[in-house]
């Protein structure tokens, strides 16, 4: 090897190098612990009247955490989501930690201060995650079926469905809001797990024929949703959580199939969104997907109205 070839050689190791650690730092630093994306959909599904017009700020996946996601950073993010004055607020489940990467935990009652203070004319709603099952506030804590969240939620004065559904009214116009149980909640073995959902018994409560959102933390249970459902709202997946150039997210792909990972999804004319949520699993690295915060205006913006979304 030539002296200009070796030179060569070793500028372009040490560029590769450099560029490398960037990127970790990047990807282990930066995208999970300090950016934050506000994402706007809009859209009225089939099922839904044009005329009813709601806005929702859809939380998921906060997974609270020391460095990654503390009290003043789950603070900021509901101060955020208000500052948009939506109609009903919903959070997607998964508020523990959701690995054991951390300098501390956030228990549920710390991050349960800062979720009091989401506001809604219509209410703030939310359904579990299976991390909350699975564990306590980090994966080495012992789990207690989710009771530590449930008595969380209750003090933040958020309510709890639990395959159950509200009914609802926005300016004289009805509709009814679904909650689903977690549906991987019980691992019974690697790669195996029994659920606590009951699409069929949470159908049964909706009474008449007002359109219907469906809260659902994984988005297995879009395949069975019927097209009573105008909207299904989904976290879990992260939206991949590492997307790479050309690729995609390939760790995802091979959980959740290639087109239930993330954004707005329409499958035989019914409709989903999966948002990219909050914090991170199994380690603390986003890629190519930055936390998110979902802002959801549906129905058709009423005449001499300015677009709410950012």
């Amino acid at each position: 090897m030539s002296l200009i070839t070796r030179r060569r050689f070793w500028k372009g190791a040490g560029a590769f190098t450099l560029a490398t650690a960037a990127l970790g730092g990047y990807a282990f630093g930066i995208e999970p612990a300090l950016r934050l994306q506000v994402t706007p959909y809009e859209l009225t599904p089939p099922g839904w009247p044009a005329d009813l017009h709601l806005k929702i700020a859809v939380i998921a996946d906060i997974h609270a955490c020391e460095p990654y996601m503390p009290v003043s950073r789950i603070r900021n993010i509901c101060e955020l989501a208000n500052s948009f004055q939506p109609d009903l607020t919903v959070i997607l489940g998964d508020f523990a930690g959701g690995h054991n990467f951390v300098t501390a935990p956030v228990y549920p009652e710390q991050w349960a201060e800062p979720v009091s203070g989401l506001k809604a004319p219509l209410g703030v709603y939310a359904i579990l995650g299976n991390h909350d099952w699975w564990h306590g506030a980090l994966p080495k804590f012992r789990a207690d079926d989710a009771e530590s969240v449930r008595r969380a939620l209750f003090h933040a004065r958020v309510k709890l469905l639990e395959n159950d559904a509200v009914r609802l009214n926005k300016d004289g116009k009805p509709f009814w809001l679904l909650g689903l149980g977690d549906q991987i909640a019980y691992r019974v073995r690697r790669g195996q797990y029994n659920g606590a959902d009951d699409l069929e018994g949470t159908m049964k409560l909706v009474k008449d024929d007002a359109p219907a959102l469906l809260l659902a933390h994984e988005p297995y249970v879009f395949d069975r949703v019927p097209n009573r459902v105008a909207l299904t709202l989904c976290g879990h997946t992260h939206g991949g959580q590492v997307n790479l150039p050309f690729i995609g997210a390939p760790f995802a792909q091979s959980r959740f199939g290639k087109n239930h990972i993330y954004g707005h999804i329409v499958e035989t004319g019914r409709h989903m969104i999966i948002s990219a949520g909050l914090g991170t699993s199994i380690a603390p690295v986003r890629f190519g997907r930055p936390p998110e915060l979902v802002m959801l205006t549906l129905g058709s913006a009423p005449q001499g109205v300015l677009n709410p979304n950012v």
